[in-house]
């Protein structure tokens, strides 16, 4: 076995008790992820891993962590956040039981472990910045928080005969505060 994600083991294989770390980077081969956002080819992966030697196998705790690129699910700009995630998975002995994971000729293989955790954690949704306003949905360009004063939504034709009852009710008013002035 080889790859940038296999490990070797053989020095803690049936040892429960014994453990190692490993701190690594891999360069990654392939895009991770088929959102609006990912992991892209040639993006690198921080691994921070701990193999402990178990019972039933090698237990492999560590945390990941990479950057997505993509676009704001709202405005679509480009966007890109760190991501970090931790993973724990026992890879068990070879033997009678079928298991997700297991122990192949003294090595453990980390990739589809790193891989299923990294893009379980990419955001569903993901956003430019918490309230992010998106599109104006009538000219598609991008609405900004400060555009100050605030566009009326256009009003449904059958309620307009209601909106000039409220523009008399405002036009009445004032000119009772002009009469209260004089």
């Amino acid at each position: 076995m080889n790859g940038p994600f296999v490990l070797p083991v053989r020095d803690i294989s049936r040892r429960p008790g014994e453990m190692r770390e490993h701190a690594f980077e891999v360069t990654l081969a392939e895009r991770w992820g088929e959102g609006i956002v990912s992991v892209e080819t040639g993006a690198v992966v921080d691994l921070d891993v701990r193999l402990e030697s178990v019972h039933e196998g090698i237990l492999v705790s560590g945390t990941a962590d990479a950057e997505y690129v993509g676009v704001c699910g709202r405005c679509l700009t480009d966007i890109s956040a760190p991501v970090e995630v931790e993973f724990q998975e026992l890879f068990a002995y070879p033997g009678e039981e079928e298991t997700d994971f297991e122990v192949q000729d003294d090595h453990v293989d980390l990739e589809t472990l790193v891989r299923d955790a990294v893009v379980l954690s990419l955001p569903f949704q993901p956003v430019c910045q918490p309230d992010c306003p998106g599109l104006d949905p009538n000219t598609g360009e991008r609405l900004t928080a400060s555009a100050g004063a605030e566009s009326t939504a256009p009003i449904d034709p059958r309620w307009s005969a209601l909106q000039q009852i409220t523009d008399q009710d405002g036009a009445a008013e004032s000119r009772a505060a002009e009469k209260e002035e004089s």
